[in-house]
């Protein structure tokens, strides 16, 4: 098992099986999106560039996306909480997914991506 499974694989279930299937679609969503493991993150990177990356808020008890490009973000639903590039998507692992928001989200930060 590659680290980037074993990450995904420390995670109960139910989120664990969510947050694959969102990894999954977002990259068979385009070609020019790569996985790596930074910081001991899983990273998604857009034409070698950061993306976005899967974590856990300790503070508000749920796992999330956090967008780079997020200060040039305006989304509600996003939170900075002090990050300067980054910007966060709670995700309710209670409710579906918000897929449409997110890949319009990734649809707004790959247009920063030269």
């Amino acid at each position: 098992m590659n680290p980037i499974q074993e990450y995904f694989f420390r995670i109960d279930e139910p989120a664990r099986s969510a947050l694959l299937f969102l990894r999954k679609k977002i990259l068979e969503s385009d070609e020019l999106i790569t996985e790596t493991l930074s910081f001991g993150l899983p990273f998604l990177k857009y034409k070698k560039k950061m993306l976005c990356y899967f974590y856990y808020s300790k503070h508000h008890q749920k796992h999330y996306l956090s967008f780079y490009h997020g200060d040039r973000l305006d989304h509600p639903e996003l939170l900075s909480e002090g990050r300067k590039k980054f910007k966060i998507l709670l995700l309710d692992m209670e409710e579906d997914l918000p897929m449409d928001l997110i890949f319009d989200i990734l649809k707004e930060v790959k247009a920063h991506i030269r």
